[in-house]
């Protein structure tokens, strides 16, 4: 990959990170042009998939979990998350 490459690929994931960030402090509209400068939904996501990567990794090696361990846990955490409350 050519240093060309790696800064425009840096440039999406850091756009994919500014989405949730933009999110996260109420910038709705923000979020959204940012979602809007994707020049493709196949570029859109290779960002949030780049993203999620590094981020995982950052959770593995603060944690000692292995990957597999760790995305067990999420997989737990996102199915309670979906269920919504209890009735």
């Amino acid at each position: 990959m050519t240093g060309a490459a790696r800064a425009g690929g840096a440039e999406i994931v850091q756009r994919a990170a500014g989405v949730i960030v933009a999110k996260h402090r109420g910038d709705l509209a923000g979020a959204e042009a940012l979602l809007g400068a994707f020049t493709s939904e196949t570029e859109k996501a290779g960002a949030f998939y780049l993203l999620a990567e590094v981020a995982l990794g950052l959770v593995r090696a603060q944690s000692g979990q292995s990957m597999d361990e760790l995305v067990r846990e999420l997989n737990l955490l996102l199915e309670r998350a979906l269920a919504g409350p209890p009735d």
